[in-house]
């Protein structure tokens, strides 16, 4: 396992932790966690679903069709969807969980649709996004560059093999971002 992904481990670990530690789930708790990948590439990917200690409470739900997923976790269901609307009725889980997803849903009125969307179907919420202002950019694993305009960014980025990451692949927040787009989706 390389040094990053070491490092996305152990800074996974650390927010299922502080996931149970702050919200006491039970055997009981119905949980939807938003953003499951079909593919993984690393040790960190699906890490909730690998670690979490009841899998048949869990829905998860992302835009890929789950076929490896569902033969890697088969307690746990796995609902595909558009990428707009979660597919759920109000209030139908005890809690959604979202660990680096809203940065990747589009500008800044698609992530406060998808707040809205994780407070109408969860009676709470557990989510987590990178620091736009953290010295790495955790996708792209770029020192610095990342807080230069988004042109300049993505040139450089496409010079260096990483054109999947350009063209809206992310919208980095910081916690002032992160404060404003709560309050417009009407969450304390």
């Amino acid at each position: 396992m390389s040094i990053a992904q070491q490092i996305s481990v152990f800074n996974r670990q650390r927010k299922l932790k502080e996931f149970l530690d702050i919200l006491h789930p039970t055997e009981k708790t119905t949980i939807l966690d938003v953003g499951f990948s079909e593919e993984e590439y690393s040790p960190g990917e699906n890490y909730f679903e690998k670690n979490y200690a009841w899998p048949a409470q869990v829905t998860a739900l992302g835009t890929d069709t789950p076929d490896k997923f569902l033969t890697r976790y088969p307690l746990i269901k796995a609902v595909q969807y558009e990428g707009y609307t979660f597919p759920f009725s109000d209030q139908s889980f005890d809690i959604c969980i979202s660990n680096a997803v809203i940065e990747h849903v589009g500008n800044h009125d698609l992530q406060v649709h998808f707040l809205k969307e994780l407070k109408r179907v969860g009676k709470k919420t557990f989510f987590t996004t990178p620091n736009l202002y953290f010295p790495v950019e955790v996708h792209t694993r770029t020192l610095f560059l990342h807080w230069l305009p988004k042109k300049v960014f993505e040139r450089y980025l496409r010079m260096t093999g990483k054109k999947w990451a350009t063209n809206g692949y992310m919208n980095l927040l910081s916690e002032r971002k992160i404060r404003r787009l709560l309050k417009e989706a009407g969450i304390t």
